[in-house]
């Protein structure tokens, strides 16, 4: 009897025990942030024609910035433009591995790299470093 009921007891606990993750990591990717990032994509994507070649400009010089920075900034204009139009016309379905996560790479602390979730942010204060040179950095 003691058996029966030590053997009840664990099943019990054991069941009882089924772990929930109340916000789970892809919490906060959705349909709604997916056709947001595609409007912004869509609508900013220009905004690539011109921080590319003025980064390149200041880092390499007059002639990176108007060849490699404006070869660099229209093919990224034109990815941001593809991208954007893909996740608008998708936003209601979790096409990238299940999720509703951008299908791109995205690399917020090396941004000069690859692609980040959203467009530069041209002429405002931003959490980035690249759109205000202070002193102190």
């Amino acid at each position: 009897m003691k058996t029966l009921l030590s053997l009840s007891l664990l099943a019990f606990l054991t069941l009882s025990a089924v772990a929930d993750i109340q916000d789970p990591p892809m919490n906060d990717y959705g349909p709604t942030r997916k056709l947001a990032r595609g409007l912004i994509n869509l609508s900013l994507a220009g905004t690539e024609l011109v921080q590319n070649p003025a980064e390149m400009n200041e880092r390499e010089g007059n002639a990176a910035g108007l060849l490699y920075g404006g070869t660099k900034g229209f093919g990224r204009f034109a990815f941001r433009m593809g991208m954007g139009l893909y996740e608008i016309f998708t936003h209601p379905f979790a096409t990238y591995k299940g999720s509703y996560r951008p299908p791109y790479k995205s690399n917020i602390p090396w941004i000069n790299g690859g692609y980040e979730e959203f467009p530069p942010e041209l002429g405002f204060e931003s959490r980035y470093r690249y759109t205000r040179n202070y002193a102190g950095w």
